[in-house]
C-alpha cells in the first residue's frame, strides 16, 4: 500500500487514522488525521496544530481541502469506503497523490537542515532553476566557478554556507553538497 493511502478498520481503538510526511519549500509538513467513525468526529493537525475540527458529521466519507505551508500548496483529503466499514484515507497535494508529489519533490530538490546559534533552520535548493531557499524565503547567492564544478555562496545567521555542485559521472550526474563553515551537512534525503 502507498504511503499516500492508508487503511483502517473499525475495531482499532484510536481515532488518529493516517499520518504524513509531505515535502514542502519550508520543510517537511507532519499532517495527522482523526476520523472517529461513531462520534463522527475529523480532526487535522499540521505539525502538531489543529487547523480543522468537525464533530456529529453524519456522512463519514467525502473530502476536506486545506492549504499547507508558505507556499500555500493546495490538499485534499480524501476518505472513502471500503468493505465491511473500512475506510481508506488519501491525501492529495497540488493535484498529485502524495506518492508521486513527494517523488517529483525528491527528483528536483535537495533538502538540508542548518541549525545556527538561532534557529533551525531548512535550506532547500530547486536543481532546475538553482534557486535557493532558506524557511522558504529566497536568498540571493553568490555563484562562482570552482575546480570540478560551482558554489553557491550565502549567509545564514552569519554562518558561510556554501552548496557545491559537482559533476562525477553519468550514473550519478550532478552531486551537490552543502558546507557550513567548511564543515559538511548531511542531506536530509527523503520525507520518511
Amino acid at each position: 500500500m502507498s504511503d499516500s493511502t492508508k487503511v483502517l478498520k473499525k475495531n482499532d481503538r484510536s481515532d488518529l487514522v493516517a499520518c504524513w510526511n509531505v515535502p514542502l519549500l519550508d520543510g517537511v509538513h507532519v499532517i495527522e488525521f482523526e476520523h472517529g467513525t461513531t462520534s463522527g468526529k475529523r480532526v487535522i493537525r499540521i505539525d502538531g496544530k489543529e487547523i480543522l475540527r468537525r464533530e456529529w458529521m453524519f456522512k463519514l466519507v467525502g473530502e476536506e481541502v486545506f492549504t499547507l505551508g508558505i507556499q500555500k500548496a493546495k490538499c485534499v483529503l480524501r476518505v472513502d469506503p471500503l468493505p465491511l466499514f473500512a475506510f481508506s484515507y488519501t491525501l492529495m497535494v497540488d493535484g498529485k497523490c502524495l506518492d508521486k508529489f513527494t517523488e517529483k519533490h525528491e527528483l528536483t530538490n535537495r533538502y538540508w537542515t542548518v541549525i545556527t546559534e538561532k534557529y533551525r533552520n531548512t535550506v532547500v535548493l530547486e536543481k532546475h532553476s538553482l534557486n535557493v531557499f532558506v524557511n522558504a524565503e529566497p536568498v540571493e547567492t553568490e555563484n562562482v566557478f570552482v575546480d570540478n564544478g560551482t558554489e553557491m555562496r550565502f549567509q545564514i545567521d552569519g554562518e558561510n554556507v556554501v552548496i557545491r555542485a559537482s559533476y562525477t559521472h553519468k550514473r550519478d550526474g550532478v552531486i551537490h553538497e552543502l558546507f557550513v563553515n567548511g564543515r559538511e551537512i548531511q542531506e536530509d534525503g527523503s520525507c520518511d
